[in-house]
């Protein structure tokens, strides 16, 4: 074998360890960028500067938008996405219940207000005999919404019912207010037309609402017990000791964070890692 033969051999074998390495880059590039499912366009502003941060740390983060609670689950225990973070703890175990998703929490964020909103009156004093109360349509919103009715006085709940009570926990109803349950997603569309409306800060804040002025009564978190409605991040179950989602974790649950709460969300947003 002549050294003319010798040096083309030595060219292709370096030009075929240079493409195994820019491949191996490329495939470990690949793996940190993570997909996180959220719901309402709020949520974009609060990643934003965990974005920027984990991004000089080579980890890339894409939020994947959705516009209906019911979907993000399915997305992430399908494998669309690699983490969601867009829900309490009391819905997240209501759809793991009934869709056995192999999913599980694997941090807690915020508790985020429910508040009464409304174009018809102005204090939650105001409601009279048979009006309309407009709140969330699945079970544990609706649940969440119904004690903060409980809290404003207009409506009684058996008290064995906790944190999960349904309509039929409804022991007393001195004005006989009819309760409407309605999707999340489409609250805002019915408001004009009915005397309140018990609304996620998400999508009030999606809606052009602002949580801590435009309310009739405010939300108090002193009124549930436990983690119920504290909303969390979630990874699939086997996914859930990730190194990289730790690093996410911990950039999400930082004094930055808190101070995008106050300067955006006036106080709809509490921390609750803490």
């Amino acid at each position: 074998m002549n050294i003319k033969t010798i040096k083309n051999i030595l060219k292709i074998l370096l030009l075929l360890t240079l493409c195994v390495f820019i491949s191996c880059s490329d495939n470990k590039n690949d793996k940190k960028v993570i997909k996180i499912a959220h719901v309402g366009a709020s949520d974009t502003i609060i990643w934003k500067h965990i974005i920027e941060k984990l991004n000089k740390e080579g980890i890339k983060i894409e939020l994947v938008d959705f516009y209906d609670y019911d979907i993000p689950n399915r997305a992430l225990n399908d494998g669309e996405v690699d983490l969601n973070a867009f829900q309490h703890h009391a819905y997240f175990d209501n759809q793991v219940k009934e869709n056995g998703y192999n999913i599980t929490p694997i941090a807690d964020t915020y508790i985020s207000a429910m508040n009464i909103y409304s174009k018809q009156i102005t204090n939650i004093n105001q409601i009279k005999q048979e009006d309309t109360v407009v709140i969330p349509k699945d079970p544990s919103n609706t649940a969440r919404a119904l004690k903060v009715l409980q809290a404003t006085g207009i409506i009684k709940l058996k008290e064995e019912a906790g944190d999960f009570p349904s309509t039929n926990d409804i022991i007393e109803n001195t004005l006989n207010i009819k309760i409407m349950e309605v999707k999340s997603i489409d609250i805002y569309s019915v408001l004009n037309d009915v005397t309140c409306a018990v609304i996620n800060a998400n999508y009030a804040m999606d809606m052009g609402l602002n949580p801590g002025t435009d309310y009739i009564f405010q939300d108090d978190p002193s009124i549930y017990s436990g983690n119920s409605f504290i909303n969390l991040i979630a990874a699939r179950t086997k996914d859930k000791n990730n190194p990289i989602y730790k690093k996410i974790v911990e950039a999400y649950q930082s004094s930055e964070t808190e101070k995008v709460y106050e300067k955006y969300f006036k106080g709809a947003y509490l921390p609750a890692w803490k």
